[in-house]
């Protein structure tokens, strides 16, 4: 190999090294964004109170919640992100025009299934996992990077009392990539794991209209009000069970009489 051509190699891989420095010392760690609300533990082994629900869902319901939107929906995209707390096309500035390419939309969507992969959720030793099917581009120096891969997330359930709301906390712990090399893979694999952790959460999985609770009671001219005082979750039988605790209140048409 002539001298002009290994330091042209030299050259590229020093930026390409570079990139992926400078993206873990001024961006960080990819990490979640900040959860709201509290982990949710199991039950406690004393039992539960008397004023519990059950809600019990099952693994198919997720998945057939998942499968109605990529059939009935757009699949889920997100712009690539490399900051937090900054619109998406004011992240990193405007690009120079030497390193545009219109071709390249900069962003991740999430697919039914590829690489191998059906996307979907798994429960397993009392875990909720999360494989998800992927495809994106990044416009970069070398010029636009498609990319197609998987990625195994873990979701964490919690406990929004301020909303009184159950939410899902997805982490993103790996990101597989199709055929791209290591050199590439440290530029890209960051972003991918960025991205999915700060636009996809939280996810809703109950809100407050659907679990608190406010009953007339026609005989006594009153209402019965139930406000969620904790929430906690265990998986058992391939399903996921929710046990609502409940404070109860009542008001009547005068001061006491419930």
């Amino acid at each position: 190999m002539s001298k002009t051509a290994t330091f042209i190699l030299g050259g590229l891989i020093g930026l390409a090294l570079g990139g992926a420095l400078t993206f873990y010392l001024f961006v960080g760690v990819p990490r979640a964004a900040q959860a709201p609300g509290l982990p949710i533990q199991p039950p406690d082994a004393a039992g539960t109170p008397p004023a519990t629900a059950q809600i019990v869902l099952k693994q198919e319901f997720f998945n057939e919640v998942l499968k109605t939107i990529f059939r009935d929906m757009n699949a889920p995209s997100f712009p690539l992100s490399l900051t937090e707390n900054r619109p998406a096309d004011d992240r990193i500035g405007p690009r120079p025009a030497m390193f545009q390419d219109n071709a390249c939309d900069g962003r991740i969507t999430l697919l039914p299934e590829g690489s191998g992969v059906r996307s979907g959720l798994r429960f397993e030793n009392g875990k909720i996992v999360a494989p998800l099917a992927f495809r994106g581009s990044y416009s970069s120096m070398f010029g636009c990077l498609n990319f197609t891969g998987w990625t195994e997330a873990a979701l964490e359930l919690r406990f929004d009392p301020a909303q009184q709301a159950v939410v899902g906390q997805l982490n993103i712990q790996t990101v597989n990539l199709d055929g791209v090399t290591s050199m590439l893979g440290g530029i890209v694999t960051p972003l991918v794991q960025k991205t999915l952790n700060q636009r996809v959460n939280p996810i809703q999985i109950l809100q407050a209209k659907q679990i608190a609770l406010n009953l007339p009671i026609a005989a006594t001219n009153g209402n019965m009000r139930a406000d969620v005082k904790d929430v906690r979750a265990e998986i058992k039988d391939n399903a996921l069970n929710l046990y609502v605790i409940y404070e109860l209140s009542g008001k009547g048409a005068n001061p006491g009489s419930f």
